[in-house]
């Protein structure tokens, strides 16, 4: 098994270290060492400072020296500063192929050693023998460049700092005694564990390393080897189950945003173990916030506490799991059950923590509690404006403005995921299909695509008073009028582009008038609305003008017509690109074409809004109408009202 432990700076004095010939050489840059530097630093000058955790260091025991498989950059660095600072040769670092680096090494530091007086000495040989072998051994120069700047950094940290003796005392034990490697002594072959975490670019996660704390065989008091190896065996099944489970976008993007990416996803319940303390041993002063591993420094801090406390680390390990398990267990219930995945999937989205949501399961009794009066009070919570009858959105006259139109998003979303719950209950209250989740909103989906809120009918005045876009309109008009019902009105649209052929090279007024007064006639015959079946300017600006569209399909069409836009969210659902109609020579309409083209998840209301799913007694599929609207806000009302009181 491989070993894992904390190990300070001070316990590798007198350690030989040996590179062996798959690894490069040193090459940290100015900036790194900087780094490294005045992290320590800012560490050293905390009150009551616990531990600085160093990246793993990755090593192989070779019945003397230690192969390092990686790591070897911070090891040398480190070296490096506790040569300037007077430690000459504290451990050993020797390479299986570049002999003179380990020679080169040596020398600079011993130099540096010597003290102020040998400083210029020291620098000068260094620099000459770096320009002179610079050609054939770069680790000769980037070594110089290191001890170049730890020197000039101690300069003047020091000036600048105003530090005294006894201060610069403290930052060398604080390096000695308080920086510590993540000691990783693997038993595996030595290159196949370098290739995986350099070549494939898979570095020791957090949940890597506490596999390796909960998997030691030292911490199961049993000489049953039996025994050891099936609970082994088992915490390993597990912990595989539930990484795969992770790994399924549609249950990772339920509980985190895109770009929360990570090796290992087990490392998410680990990291909600440490953030609510769970195993109840956080130790402020040892586990550092920003610390990359403090996950893991948090569980060995566990097991070392059980330890001294003479408590058994077998049923500490046990403690451990069973947090994890039942973490996991929770996780899953939410994303199966058809309530909690919407509401719990709404609340994330619109910021709540997890962490905050497991505490009030924990304490609830029961799901119907948690629901009821935690889940839904929330929920209520993140909606700014419950009036959706006069609050009017992007307008800053109005008298209940809600500000930007993103405001209302909550709503829309919301109006989704209680329409998707509803349907659920309408087809599980059937006894052919009761207790079933039937469709469950993509939160997946929604979190990639990137979601605009959209005007249904564009927010653009636009009287079609200019050629291009009466015929634009016509032309999309004619599309929507596929059923034989309508084939007057597509003649009547045919006719049109005939007799005005030739328009749009004539900017004679009186025919410009003539085509406008026959385009109205044209488009009420076809709208079969009056003026005050319109939504107003004012009125476009209310929830019932609003829904949800992916960011692509919403950029595509910008503010085009209520028919273009539908023409667009149908093709998208069914994976179509429909190609505009456009007019030939002759003035006659020729049909676009419908091709294969990118798809996007439509939600299942915007769907309905464009279907006219909301407003029954419509049958017309070329506007937006105020009875439209009405009838969509009305089921927004129905459908949330146990939000919006």
């Amino acid at each position: 098994m491989n070993t894992l432990e904390l190990k300070s700076v001070a316990e590798l004095q007198k350690l030989a270290f040996y590179i062996p010939d798959y690894q490069r050489g040193y090459r940290w840059t100015q900036r790194q060492v900087e780094d490294l530097l005045n992290d320590i630093f800012e560490f050293s000058q905390k009150n009551n400072a616990g531990i600085y955790c160093l990246q793993p260091l990755v090593v192989k025991s070779l019945n003397g020296p230690w192969e390092v498989v990686d790591g070897q950059q911070r090891l040398t660095t480190i070296r490096l500063i506790l040569e300037v600072l007077g430690r000459s040769r504290f451990y050993d670092i020797t390479y299986q192929t570049r002999r003179g680096s380990a020679e080169f090494l040596n020398k600079i530091t011993t130099a540096e050693a010597a003290g102020e007086k040998a400083e210029e000495t020291a620098e000068k040989k260094a620099e000459e023998k770096a320009e002179e072998k610079e050609k054939n051994n770069i680790d000769f120069y980037h070594i110089y460049l290191a001890v170049t700047v730890i020197r000039k950094w101690l300069k003047e940290k020091m000036d600048e700092k105003k530090i005294d003796e006894e201060k610069r005392k403290l930052f060398q034990d604080i390096l000695l005694d308080r920086v510590k490697f993540i000691w990783y002594e693997t038993e595996e072959d030595p290159k196949e564990v370098f290739a995986r975490l350099n070549i494939g670019k898979i570095s020791l996660t957090n949940a890597e390393l506490i596999k390796a704390l909960l998997l030691n065989k030292s911490n199961f008091d049993s000489s049953d080897d039996d025994k050891i190896r099936l609970w082994q065996q088992e915490i390993a099944v597990e912990w595989d189950v539930i990484e795969y489970a992770l790994q399924s976008n549609e249950f990772w993007l339920f509980l985190n945003a895109p770009g929360d990416e990570r090796p290992t996803r087990i490392d998410y319940v680990f990291d909600m173990i440490c953030r609510c303390d769970l195993l109840g041993c956080k130790d402020e002063k040892e586990i550092d916030a920003t610390d990359d591993f403090r996950t893991f420094r948090y569980v060995y801090h566990y097991l070392a506490v059980q330890k001294q406390n003479k408590i058994s680390l077998a049923q500490a390990v046990r403690t451990i799991w069973e947090n994890v398990r039942e973490i996991f267990h929770t996780l899953q219930e939410w994303f199966d059950d058809m309530e909690l995945y919407h509401y719990i999937g709404y609340l994330i989205y619109m910021g709540r923590k997890v962490d905050e949501i497991y505490k009030q399961w924990n304490v609830s009794d029961g799901k119907f509690e948690f629901i009821e009066k935690y889940l839904k009070e929330e929920i209520k919570r993140t909606i700014p404006y419950k009036d959706i009858e006069n609050t009017v959105y992007e307008v800053e006259s109005a008298p209940n403005k809600g500000g930007s139109k993103t405001n209302c998003r909550p709503i829309l979303l919301l109006h989704n995921l209680q329409t998707v719950i509803n349907q659920n209950r309408i087809l599980g209250a059937n006894a052919k299909y009761k207790n079933g989740v039937f469709y469950k909103f993509p939160f997946h989906l929604y979190k990639l695509e990137g979601w605009d809120v959209e005007h249904i009918d564009s927010n653009t005045e636009n009287g079609l008073n200019d050629i291009q876009s009466q015929r634009e309109w016509l032309l999309n008009a004619y599309f929507g009028l596929q059923d034989k019902a309508y084939q007057t009105l597509r003649d009547q649209i045919q006719e049109f582009f005939k007799t005005r052929k030739g328009d749009e090279q004539n900017a004679d007024s009186d025919k410009q008038t003539v085509r406008n007064k026959q385009f109205v006639e044209l488009r009420r015959q076809i709208e079969g609305i009056s003026d005050n079946n319109r939504l107003d300017q004012n009125e476009k600006n209310k929830i019932w003008n609003f829904t949800l569209l992916d960011s692509s399909t919403n950029r595509s069409y910008g503010n085009a017509i209520f028919p273009a836009k539908r023409r667009v969210i149908i093709g998208k659902d069914q994976g179509k690109r429909f190609s505009p109609p456009t007019i030939d020579e002759n003035g006659e309409i020729v049909l676009g074409s419908a091709e294969n083209g990118s798809s996007s998840f439509i939600p299942p209301c915007t769907r309905y809004v464009f279907l006219k799913y909301y407003n029954t007694a419509s049958f017309d599929p070329n506007a937006w109408t105020k009875d439209d609207a009405e009838a969509y806000k009305n089921n927004i009302k129905e459908v949330l009202k146990d939000f919006l009181s």
